[in-house]
């Protein structure tokens, strides 16, 4: 496998000393970045920023079910599977944790090259053991949410779910198998057996077998250049002391065992899946920052207390231009949600908290914040588990006084408004974590920077 990392260049003198079994070796702090909300934190911009002081950037978890937007100069770019770091040149890996489109991943590298951005074996690496979408993921994907009705839950119909379905069934195609396809045919004739059954409940004709080969050989080619045990490249990486940036995707609260379930996700978005998905150990993924909105949104189906179904969640909506990357469906919006922001952090080991898109509550005469629910006369202080007490659930309120002036292109607390920081110190209080980084625009440079996550 080409290990691009090890081109990278380090100063020794800026790294700590950590024992391992191999001796004494540097280690640069490490960052994990996950959203702390339903996804759309609008962590794009924050891990653009990041990912150009990383050495390498790595993707742990998910599928081409999540984006990031990333505006660089006059430069918009979509991504959806390939990391973040990709677009600056710095190296970049897919985990072993992500379930891989190899059609989409084709064209997701043919739409960036097309902007300028170089892409190749020596600066993308993906895991040799990340399972394959496949034709029917999707097609499965579809089936089931059309015959949910009323309980649609609002997937992507990208075949993540189904993928991450046949990983933990021993099912799945995985890359390396691309390299053995003429030895594949016992683990693809398992795999369509499962799925034929499906497909004949639905009334469904069976999957070609022939052509899904025929598809897999074609695919091949394009996959195979980039793949190798990543694992190995990342330790090697770790042990020369080079920054390292764990790359989330969705939000916590829409993680398969700690979110809003069933409107949840198929893998676990937590920051410690990034050790597991990734070939790191837990002490590798250092300072944890949490992506989180100065107000709520989310996509799809599911609980939201918070939401606003009215001129105010409308003008939410068109001053944050809450449309989905991926999908391009329009967010719901609604107050900040300091309850739910408080399981997020717990579960998720959040050190710090990036706050982003300040500015769209510019103008507001009141705001209000959530510390609480009122679920059929009982209070929490937290979202119960169930889903009928969260449908239930009714939002406790603090109010504060808006802000008329400004906060757009604030880089430092001088420039913003007294009543705006005094909302973001409430914020602090009330979900029990610092606040490490606000921005105020979608530019990179329109960032208050109170604590730098790479610092050791």
């Amino acid at each position: 496998m080409q290990k691009p990392w090890t081109h990278v260049r380090f100063n020794p003198s800026e790294c700590r000393r950590v024992s391992t079994l191999n001796g004494d070796v540097p280690e640069m702090a490490n960052v994990t970045v996950i959203g702390a909300q339903w996804g759309d934190e609008g962590k794009g911009k924050i891990v653009d920023w990041l990912s150009a002081r990383a050495d390498v950037v790595v993707r742990f978890q998910g599928g081409h079910n999540a984006g990031h937007t990333l505006v660089v100069g006059n430069n918009t770019y979509k991504l959806s599977l390939l990391p973040s770091g990709i677009v600056r040149g710095t190296p970049s890996v897919i985990g072993n944790g992500v379930v891989l489109d190899p059609w989409h991943l084709k064209a997701e590298i043919e739409k960036l090259t097309a902007q300028g951005v170089a892409i190749s074996p020596e600066n993308l690496v993906i895991s040799e053991t990340c399972p394959l979408i496949l034709p029917f993921h999707r097609d499965l994907d579809a089936l089931r949410e059309d015959a949910s009705g009323a309980g649609k839950i609002g997937t992507t119909r990208r075949g993540i779910g189904p993928a991450y379905e046949d990983k933990v069934g021993r099912r799945a195609l995985r890359v390396c198998d691309l390299a053995h396809l003429d030895e594949a045919g016992p683990q693809i004739d398992r795999l369509l057996a499962h799925h034929n059954a499906l497909r004949a409940g639905f009334g469904v004709d069976p999957i070609d077998r022939d052509a899904l080969i025929a598809d897999l050989e074609a695919i091949a080619p394009e996959v195979l250049p980039y793949a190798g045990p990543a694992w190995v490249g990342l330790n090697e990486a770790r042990r020369a002391g080079k920054r390292i940036l764990f790359e989330g995707a969705q939000g916590v609260l829409l993680d398969v065992d700690h979110g809003t379930y069933p409107f949840v996700t198929s893998s676990n978005t937590i920051a410690g899946t990034a050790s597991g998905g990734s070939g790191l150990g837990p002490s590798a993924t250092g300072y944890v920052l949490g992506i989180v909105k100065a107000y709520t949104t989310r996509v799809g189906s599911g609980p939201f207390p918070t939401e606003l179904d009215d001129a105010t969640g409308q003008r939410l909506g068109e001053r944050g231009h809450e449309f989905g990357t991926v999908t391009g469906r329009k967010r719901r919006c609604g107050w900040f949600d300091a309850a739910l922001l408080r399981q997020s952090i717990a579960v998720s080991g959040v050190t710090g908290i990036a706050l982003t898109k300040l500015d769209v509550l510019d103008g507001f005469e009141e705001l209000k914040i959530c510390t609480g629910y009122d679920v059929n006369g009982v209070h929490y202080d937290h979202l119960p588990a169930h889903p009928a007490a969260q449908a239930a659930a009714k939002p406790i309120y603090e109010t504060f006084d808006g802000w008329h002036e400004s906060t757009a292109g604030a880089r430092s607390w001088a420039q913003l408004p007294a009543q705006a920081i005094k909302y973001v110190r409430r914020i602090e209080e009330l979900i029990g974590c610092p606040v490490a980084l606000v921005s105020t625009s979608p530019e990179r440079e329109d960032t208050i920077l109170v604590t730098d996550p790479f610092a050791d």
